[in-house]
């Protein structure tokens, strides 16, 4: 097991590196020029020029991307063009928000998901399973912000039982915080309560039909034990490999639902710093979230090897 996790580090190192490379000449060559945007509509080619010279960014990009992975390798980010502080606190201030929304979705999503996926394998081809098959293509469908701004404008404006936008940290108080916590949460959780429903929907209805399980039916036992205990434990291993990979496509819907409800997490962040031209930000950011995207791969690579004697050696 020992071999096979350090394997799987080891393979992550040339991913990273790479992740690193691109997105450092992506921003580069795209259009646009950060020390136009920090010095101003009105500011005149020598003052842009001086702003520049004091970001580094006169000189050549080997130079540039030199400099930028000797600080990353002392874990130094560097310092933001547009916000003028450290990287690493400017990423600190923001993961409370990011952290909070995005386990919040989870809990909605798998809490909601799996019963729904196990009723409609139990009750396959029934109205019900159609239903919740139809919602599931709903939920697929149609695109976060305007699921934001639906639920914006039917549970806080028509009906008023929460605030339009913004965020209140867990230390100024529970209530509030989660007050301000379920609107985003319920948004950003619909599209995961269709992928879970569906996988667990199709894996729970493969295993009904194994001979155990008609072994348990011809013994007796009760067919809530027969569903939760038999069938969705055996059908564990895809169900938690696609939350694993919920949890890493939360980034790109973090990013959406953080703009949409005005919430000054990492998503707003990485918008704010891309039209700054921000470029530090941008690149520490996306180097963060391919980190956190290789790492629950990992961790769902490490889920297989506990079911898979193979992958153990």
């Amino acid at each position: 097991m020992l071999g096979y996790v350090l394997r799987r580090l080891a393979a992550s190192i040339p991913v990273l590196a790479i992740v690193a490379v691109l997105v450092f000449l992506m921003l580069r060559l795209t259009p646009g020029d950060p020390a136009a945007v920090i010095a101003g509509d009105n500011a005149s080619s020598e003052q842009i020029a001086q702003v520049r010279h004091q970001l580094g960014l006169d000189q050549p990009l080997l130079v540039q991307f030199l400099i930028w992975i000797g600080n990353l390798l002392q874990g130094n980010f560097g310092e933001s063009f547009f916000f003028k502080k450290s990287i690493g606190d400017l990423i600190l201030g923001r993961v409370e928000p990011t952290l909070s929304l995005a386990a919040a979705t989870m809990l909605i999503a798998v809490c909601v998901a799996i019963p729904l996926g196990v009723v409609a394998a139990y009750r396959h081809g029934s109205w019900l399973d159609r239903i919740v098959m139809g919602a599931s293509v709903l939920g697929f469908s149609v695109p976060v912000f305007v699921i934001g701004y639906g639920m914006i404008y039917v549970f806080a404006i028509t009906l008023g039982w929460f605030p339009v936008q913004g965020y209140q940290p867990l230390s100024a108080g529970f209530g509030g915080y989660l007050h301000r916590l379920v609107l985003p949460a319920l948004t950003l959780s619909v599209v995961y309560i269709a992928l879970i429903a569906r996988m667990t929907r199709a894996s729970v209805l493969e295993v009904l039909n194994e001979d155990y399980i008609r072994t348990a039916r011809a013994k007796g036992q009760v067919e809530r034990k027969i569903l939760f205990r038999h069938a969705l434990k055996n059908a564990a291993v895809p169900i938690v490999t696609v939350v694993g990979i919920g949890i890493a496509l939360l980034i790109g819907g973090v990013v959406v639902t953080e703009s949409v409800f005005a919430i000054p997490g990492l998503g707003r962040l990485t918008v704010d710093a891309v039209l700054a031209r921000d470029y530090p930000t941008i690149q520490a950011l996306i180097l963060l979230f391919s980190g956190v995207y290789v790492l629950i791969n990992l961790l769902i690579d490490l889920t297989y090897s506990l079911f898979d004697p193979r992958i153990r050696h």
